[in-house]
């Protein structure tokens, strides 16, 4: 299902002005990826960058060009485990938050 217009501004602005809900989608953007589900993951990831740092202050923070990372968290996109690092890297340091992995 694609989204709204509304919906993203609406993300946009709760993300704006609310850290916790920042921190909640990285959180819930990583469980999706750790469940399986990759496609919600880089939906997550992609509202999340759109909401904070933006694509073209993300890609002069990694020296990649923005259409790169465009496509790599697009729909078909697959990044490789360097860049996907490198992305989360920034996004935590952005979100003020160190995501951890447990065993359950």
């Amino acid at each position: 299902m694609a989204l709204t217009k509304a919906f993203r501004k609406t993300v946009y602005e709760r993300a704006q002005r609310d850290a916790g809900f920042r921190k909640a989608l990285l959180t819930e953007a990583m469980n999706a990826y750790l469940g399986g589900d990759e496609a919600t993951g880089k939906a997550v990831l992609r509202d999340l960058i759109n909401a904070t740092i933006g694509f073209e202050q993300l890609a002069s923070e990694l020296g990649k060009p923005s259409k790169s990372l465009h496509r790599m968290l697009g729909p078909s996109g697959n990044p490789n485990t360097a860049n996907f690092f490198a992305i989360l890297q920034v996004l935590q340091k952005r979100v003020g938050v160190k995501l951890t992995v447990k065993a359950a």
